[in-house]
């Protein structure tokens, strides 16, 4: 028997758009209470409006994670309103694209502090609850670039790569404590952070959907407490 994962508690980061309000609105089909996490209150609004409707619980949490103190503050409000996490996704993350020469020294600092100490800020918050629970699932997005590096993305890559390791350094820090740990490495989805304005429909078949990493996750969590697989990478059938 897989794990039964309706009534768990996820806190979900960049969850006001792309893969992070499809992961909402999956995990509450699943019957999974939501706390998210992002910087524009007016999207977390109203992702959570779409959530409560399919019958489940949501709050929000308006906040940098690359600011630990706000990031403290933050999920201690969501254990408050909405109970401690079973399952913390970290999605939150910028691309900066640009050679080591071109690219804004600011931007590219910026980059790591969302992508790699936002994750750590987030779960250095989460994480003490779940080893106190002796149990829990944590799923980093990482991205195709966090194991091949392209030319034009040192910030990007640099930062993914950060992601990669930190992530299997805390697997093995925590498997003692039946709490899994993986990442996810997805190619091209189509989300704005890839797209920008060319976003739309007509790509559907060409490009992985938001709602197919969801839908990932979820099969990803149903699995057997015993099992986990430490890292996946996911790509388009045939975007050509």
């Amino acid at each position: 028997m897989g794990q039964n994962i309706q009534g768990k508690i996820a806190y979900i980061t960049g969850a006001g758009r792309g893969i992070g309000k499809a992961t909402a609105l999956e995990f509450a089909r699943e019957g999974i209470h939501v706390g998210l996490i992002a910087r524009t209150e007016s999207h977390l609004q109203e992702v959570a409006e779409e959530v409560r409707s399919l019958g489940v619980k949501a709050e929000t949490a308006a906040v940098d994670v690359s600011d630990m103190e706000a990031v403290n503050e933050a999920i201690q409000q969501l254990e408050e309103k909405l109970g401690k996490a079973d399952i913390l996704i970290n999605n939150a993350g910028i691309g900066l694209y640009g050679t080591m020469l071109e690219a804004d020294p600011e931007e590219w600092k910026r980059t790591f502090e969302v992508n790699v100490f936002g994750m750590y800020h987030v779960t250095r918050a989460v994480l003490p609850h779940m080893v106190e629970k002796d149990r829990g699932d944590i799923i980093n997005i990482s991205s195709s670039n966090g194991l091949k590096a392209t030319a034009g993305s040192t910030a990007y890559s640099g930062s993914k790569f950060a992601v990669q390791g930190m992530t299997e350094a805390l697997m093995q820090e925590v498997r003692r404590n039946n709490i899994r740990v993986q990442t996810l490495n997805p190619s091209l989805v189509a989300t704005e952070l890839a797209f920008g304005d060319q976003l739309d429909e007509s790509n559907e078949d060409k490009y992985m959907q938001p709602e197919d990493m969801a839908e990932y996750m979820v099969s990803l969590l149903k699995l057997n407490q015993r099992i986990f697989i430490k890292q996946s990478l996911q790509w388009a059938t045939n975007p050509f």
